[in-house]
């Protein structure tokens, strides 16, 4: 029997994290989870206990103590709370999920990051400090308040999705990410969306609104990326521990990038998630955890690698399997 679910025989190489971007954030699955595993519970403590000195810096509550408390925030609380406050416990989220996995099953071989979930990403790999990677969720998520739209899941593929918009008339709505050949996100002005929810229903695809109450991804936002790429200047950074793959970008962040633009590239620029997701096997994991509360990424992840010529690597969705071996 294998003794470690998460390793297979054959397979002692390290694995890869996937951070996730906002659409599939879950807090009760971070609060069942936490009440699960001491080993959750433990680096969700410690996380956030950098990332509350940030919040109180921004004149924010503390966020730790009502996770780890007896009567933790629900979803409709985070949303209803001042801006910010989701980014910032999304944040801490992957970064406390990405911390026990790593004392569970080692430190990963590299990293992907899609959209949000670069900060994560980079954060994770030592570029930014906890402090200062939450202080940037911050910031992008100030920025975001500027951002009108919406975005809208669509289940096809990136052409079909694209013959969908001309049919529909939606010129102003753009494909934001690409998830697989089933799964893509949309992007642009809320009448956009609708026209193009609405040639989805007469299609017979599945399109699903984002309770997400801004746009992304979207030529349209350069003033909102210039802001925010502004805003992370003014943070140090350090040489990054393990490689980290950008699905916006489609390569891996190299030393002599300019990281403010890059990740503000996240508010312009689609995210396609497919060619970073096939980057992984040069690194020959043994498996893929997704660092987040949710299971789309990792589904996502399955779909894309099970498509290729080698045989893939598992791809765990810790927050989303009940019976995880932390």
């Amino acid at each position: 029997m294998n003794a470690n679910p998460a390793r297979p025989p054959g397979r002692p190489e390290r694995p890869v994290h996937l951070f996730p971007g906002q659409g599939d954030f879950s807090v009760s699955s971070l609060v069942t989870g936490v009440r699960a595993s001491g080993r959750l519970r433990t680096a969700v403590q410690e996380v956030f206990e950098e990332v509350d000195a940030a919040a109180a810096e921004r004149g924010l509550d503390p966020l730790g103590p009502r996770l780890l408390g007896p009567r933790p925030p629900t979803g409709r609380d985070l949303a209803l709370a001042a801006p910010g406050v989701s980014q910032l416990v999304q944040f801490g989220a992957s970064m406390a999920v990405h911390r026990a996995l790593c004392r569970t099953y080692g430190a990963p071989a590299a990293a992907v990051g899609v959209s949000f979930g670069e900060i994560a990403a980079l954060t994770a790999a030592g570029v930014f400090t906890v402090g200062d990677g939450a202080r940037a969720a911050h910031d992008l998520a100030l920025v975001l308040t500027s951002c009108p739209g919406g975005l809208t899941a669509l289940a096809c593929s990136e052409r079909a999705a694209h013959d969908l918009l001309d049919r529909a008339g939606s010129g102003d709505a753009v494909v934001a990410v690409v998830n697989d050949e089933e799964s893509v996100v949309i992007a642009g002005p809320v009448p956009a969306l609708v026209r193009a929810e609405k040639a989805a229903a007469e299609t017979g695809v599945a399109a699903v609104r984002l309770r997400l109450p801004f746009s992304s991804h979207h030529p349209g936002l350069g003033a909102a990326a210039g802001s925010f790429a502004a805003a992370l200047r003014a943070y140090p950074r350090s040489d990054a521990r393990f490689p980290v793959h950008s699905a916006v970008a489609g390569r891996r962040y190299r030393p002599g990038d300019d990281l403010a633009a890059r990740l503000a590239d996240c508010l312009i620029r689609p995210a396609a998630l497919p060619a970073v997701l096939r980057q992984t096997a040069a690194y020959r994991p043994g498996v893929l955890f997704e660092a987040g509360t949710g299971g789309a990424l990792a589904a996502g992840a399955r779909r894309v690698l099970a498509a290729g010529p080698a045989p893939a690597p598992p791809v765990r969705a810790p927050l989303a399997e009940p019976d995880f071996p932390w």
